[in-house]
């Protein structure tokens, strides 16, 4: 394991950080994993207009989540989303990052 690797997995088990979600792969039994939710909000332009609008993501550990897709599900603290857009690995190969909407 990478200094990288254990670095992340030491934020992901920190409970002021990291929480406890179930990862439902599409056709799939669910899994218990841990994440990192980002919910920012973000500002897009369009034309001369921008737009601002709330956006969910959150980092999975790709030990955890091998091969997550569009259309799977993860369940937050009861609240449930959808994986919408390609998931995005790090440099490292470490961390996924997946853009959610609710379900």
């Amino acid at each position: 394991m990478t200094a990288f690797a254990a670095a992340v997995d030491a934020l992901f088990a920190d409970p002021n950080i990291g929480r406890d979600a179930i990862y439902m792969p599409e056709g799939g039994a669910p899994v218990l994993v841990r994440v990192v939710a980002r919910r920012a909000d973000a500002i897009t332009d369009f034309g001369d207009t921008r737009l601002w609008s709330e956006t969910t993501r959150i980092d999975l550990r790709v030990a955890e989540v091998a091969n997550p897709r569009p259309g799977d599900r993860i369940e937050i603290d009861g609240d449930a989303f959808i994986i919408q857009g390609e998931p995005v690995r790090d440099r490292e190969r470490v961390v996924w990052t997946v853009d959610l909407r609710p379900a």
